[in-house]
């Protein structure tokens, strides 16, 4: 089968390394070294488990995320479901449940809450934005009317420690190994299956996507039934790590993970984006906020650098497809037909 992409004109090299990921990947590397030498303890290894346990939960939700995504579709909800899932935990164990088991029941419960979001989404046709604000709100109001005002803190040593051991003296926490094999998966679901060319089809138009034969409400549903169940995972680790389940657990969550997806090149209109990306769009979400809690810059302003950053990589991409079209007609001796004035148009 001929390959009809206008990305396939370029050679391979040209492909990997001048493209957004890249520049993203290219950035965590600069902006890590810069830190090494100038931020005051960044460089030990006490400051890299922390970073990565920070940003675990946040790799773990971007992987289902950036395939939603990609579709054209968001998911407002996950941090919600995070704090259902932790409340889920805490409940389950004080009645005598064991980890695992109540562990398990989060995740089917997760996995609950994305058929719904993708029900509603996919079969019924409301627009993802409106109902995942909703459940948003309906989640976390379970979550708060569940457990109350109170925390659930009596959880077993040995869970707790397991949650932020590491790998040996790497000091690489050995929740990141579960995180590789999850990415391992969601790269071949996106990159490497029939499923993963859906996806895309998909974002790049559900109508046409639909008479070349992919089942574009099933694979919106089973993608919010994915980010359920890993955003529920994700709940889990959080509340074993800091050892409380509480109904507010991850209270705005879901913008550091929207914030991290576009940031890693993923096109918030859909049809574009790729997992090595969006994995360094959260390692440098991580690696800016070490560096400035560091320097004791406050939360509120290190907010404020990553919606700044957030802004930018939206206006982005509309601003260098411009760019592109303009570059390509010139090329070819033509004048583009495009403006700036239409600059932000999907």
């Amino acid at each position: 089968m001929t390959r009809t992409y206008a990305a396939y004109a370029h050679p391979l090299w040209r492909r990997l390394l001048l493209s957004r990921e890249a520049a993203v990947v290219a950035l965590v590397i600069a902006v890590s070294m810069w830190a090494y030498g100038n931020v005051p303890y960044f460089g030990e290894q006490l400051t890299l488990t922390y970073l990565l346990l920070d940003v675990t939960p946040i790799l773990l939700i971007a992987l289902p995320m950036t395939l939603v995504i990609v579709t054209g579709e968001i998911d407002l909800s996950v941090a919600s479901v995070v704090g259902l899932s932790s409340v889920l935990v805490g409940v389950l164990h004080e009645g005598g449940f064991g980890i695992p088991a109540a562990a398990a029941i989060a995740v089917v419960v997760g996995a609950l809450c994305g058929a719904l979001n993708g029900y509603l989404v996919a079969h019924v046709g409301l627009p993802s934005l409106a109902v995942t604000i909703g459940t948003l709100a309906l989640y976390r109001g379970l979550a708060v009317g569940i457990l109350g005002t109170k925390a659930v803190t009596d959880f077993p040593a040995d869970w707790t420690q397991r949650a932020s051991e590491t790998v040996g003296d790497t000091g690489i926490p050995t929740v990141m190994l579960l995180f590789l094999a999850l990415a391992l998966g969601f790269a071949l679901l996106l990159h490497f299956s029939a499923f993963g060319r859906g996806v895309y089809d998909i974002g790049l138009g559900s109508e046409a996507a639909l008479f070349t034969g992919v089942k574009v409400q099933r694979t919106k549903f089973i993608l919010f039934v994915l980010t359920g169940a890993v955003s529920a995972l994700a709940g889990i680790f959080y509340t074993l790590r800091f050892g409380s389940a509480r109904g507010d657990n991850a209270a705005g969550l879901e913008l550091q993970v929207i914030a991290a997806v576009l940031l890693g090149g993923v096109s918030i209109f859909g049809g574009r984006g790729k997992l090595i990306g969006v994995i360094a769009g959260v390692l440098l979400i991580g690696v800016i906020s070490s560096a400035l809690r560091l320097q004791g810059i406050t939360v509120n302003v290190i907010n404020i650098i990553i919606g700044l950053l957030l802004v930018v990589s939206v206006v982005s991409t509309p601003v260098l497809a411009w760019v592109s079209d303009v570059a390509a007609r010139r090329n070819r001796g033509t004048r583009p037909t495009k403006t700036p004035a239409g600059v932000g148009t999907p």
